[in-house]
């Protein structure tokens, strides 16, 4: 697969970003993509919300927005993986071009805007999955001209919590206009009351996680709101964070002023502060995803040190591809062994101490 992937790599990435994006959905979605043999290492697993994780190491959501794909990418070595976003109705997104690879700095710039096929196009492809395969989560957000967002949502948790694992509100993303509002303390109380009441009114066995997403640009009286917010209203988890409208001085890529969210690793430094930030608020009391410029087993560790429970990437894929999930489950052993963890649960908020 490594190999394949240093055929096709420096291919798809002479094409169009998204036209090359499509093309590898596509190909995982059709069984083109030959699997790669997970690391079965027992200090990686972990038990969180009743779900069984091989590995912390999770395909972000935005890759595999319809569901198209998700059975293919368990087969990849990912621990777990997230579809969506997902809105109720189907959007086309933002006008052509937006989405911007900058080469040089193994960045990202989108300005996608929620494009998807809408729910019932992803109920579809999610209905009778083999749950044993491996954990699947749901990502839900408001389409663009709904007024309403928690009516967006609200039918998002209602079609999709039968059949998914967890699901997460976004409220991150910076291309829907409006939408980092609901991160506000009244309107974020309100909205996870909502999508909880319409979780809870499913009675289902077992009741999926609601995990909330936020985005890396709050500020620390921002952050501190979500974080009081969230353990009074009971969200389940966090997932911190998404891309960022920042763009930091040392980008060098010509297409670095491109308007949309910035991913990659020049993401890393700031999402990291997020995300101890947010785990400190916290408590620890919340398991958290933590997203945002890995690229390496180094970036995770960082991670899982800072507070997260699990971590996400998506990036990183476009420039060194799949073969990095098992390198980083790989450099993920070592590094506990090195520093004398007996499991990953062991090294969650390390760099805290006894908060």
């Amino acid at each position: 697969m490594i190999d394949l992937y240093r055929l096709v790599g420096p291919w798809l990435r002479r094409l169009d970003p998204e036209t090359a994006h499509n093309l590898t959905v596509a190909a995982l979605e059709r069984g083109l993509v030959p699997p790669v043999a997970r690391l079965d290492e027992p200090m990686l697993r972990q038990r969180l919300w009743g779900l069984d994780f091989p590995n912390p190491i999770g395909l972000a959501a935005g890759f595999d927005k319809d569901a198209r794909a998700y059975r293919a990418v368990l087969r990849l070595g990912f621990g777990f993986t997230e579809i969506g976003t997902v809105t109720p109705l189907p959007q086309a997104g933002n006008p052509r071009p937006r989405l911007f690879r900058l080469m040089e700095d193994e960045a990202v710039i989108n300005r996608m805007g929620f494009n998807n096929s809408g729910l019932e196009a992803a109920a579809r492809r999610l209905e009778g999955r083999d749950r044993m395969a491996g954990v699947v989560g749901a990502n839900v957000g408001k389409n663009k001209d709904q007024q309403d967002a928690a009516a967006d949502y609200v039918a998002g948790v209602r079609r999709l919590a039968p059949l998914s694992d967890y699901l997460v509100i976004n409220v991150s993303s910076p291309n829907t206009p409006g939408l980092r509002q609901l991160q506000m303390r009244e309107p974020l109380m309100a909205l996870i009351d909502a999508a909880k009441t319409a979780r809870d009114g499913l009675v289902l066995q077992p009741v999926p996680p609601l995990l909330l997403k936020v985005a890396p640009d709050l500020t620390p009286d921002e952050r501190a709101d979500v974080a009081e917010v969230a353990l009074a209203a009971g969200i389940d988890g966090l997932v911190v964070g998404n891309t960022t409208l920042s763009r930091p001085d040392r980008l060098t890529g010509p297409q670095r002023t491109e308007a949309g969210g910035l991913s990659g690793r020049p993401l890393l430094p700031l999402a990291n502060i997020v995300l101890a930030d947010m785990y400190r608020l916290t408590r620890g009391r919340l398991p958290i995803v933590g997203v945002g410029g890995i690229a390496s087993g180094a970036d995770a560790y960082a991670k899982i040190r800072a507070g997260a429970s699990l971590v996400q990437l998506y990036t990183a894929l476009i420039f060194q591809g799949p073969g990095l999930v098992l390198s980083i489950a790989r450099d993920l052993v070592a590094r506990l062994k090195a520093d004398g963890f007996a499991s990953i649960q062991g090294a969650v908020g390390a760099d805290h101490g006894n908060i």
